[in-house]
């Protein structure tokens, strides 16, 4: 494991456990929002997303989270480990909103300064979606990758606790 890939609804832990990988694992973590958000919740245009996860990937090492459907197969054929973390719709949108409580009126460690944390209703409608729209997807490019990389699925915070503590 020395190119990894972490995917996700939001709210499912992904930066979390990049954040601990990387301390176990002494990997350089990249948080995509952190990167392709710029202040005032402005998106990096598509072309540079694709340049900068270009560099990225370049790289000897990297955990990097985040999903971005639009450049998601740059991270997947380089990476060598895909994590996805499929976790319950409801306990998303409970980490999401927890996290808005926490982070009100600022902006997140794995955010971009400038970037306050918020919620709106596409955003909640997104999460609660994944499962029958984006999650096929996933589940679907994830086997399509089997033979190539080492793919693991984590479906409880359980599950990443014994994974997180089996690394050590």
């Amino acid at each position: 494991m020395k190119r990894i890939a972490l995917v996700g609804s939001s709210g499912s832990g992904k930066s979390t456990l990049a954040m601990d990988m990387g301390r176990i694992l002494d990997i350089e973590v990249w948080h995509l929002d952190a990167i392709l958000w710029k202040p005032n919740w402005i998106l990096t245009p598509r072309e540079e997303q694709k340049q900068i996860q270009s560099q990225l990937v370049n790289r000897e090492s990297w955990i990097i989270d985040g999903n971005y459907q639009s450049t998601l197969d740059i991270r997947l054929e380089a990476a060598d480990t895909i994590i996805f973390l499929d976790m319950p719709r409801t306990l998303c949108l409970y980490r999401v909103l927890k996290r808005r409580l926490m982070y009100h009126n600022r902006s997140r460690p794995d955010m971009q300064a400038d970037c306050k944390e918020k919620i709106d209703f596409q955003f909640l409608k997104w999460i609660w979606e994944f499962p029958s729209k984006k999650r096929p997807q996933m589940q679907q490019k994830l086997m399509d990758l089997k033979m190539d990389k080492q793919i693991i699925t984590l479906k409880s915070p359980q599950e990443v606790k014994r994974f997180l503590a089996n690394m050590q």
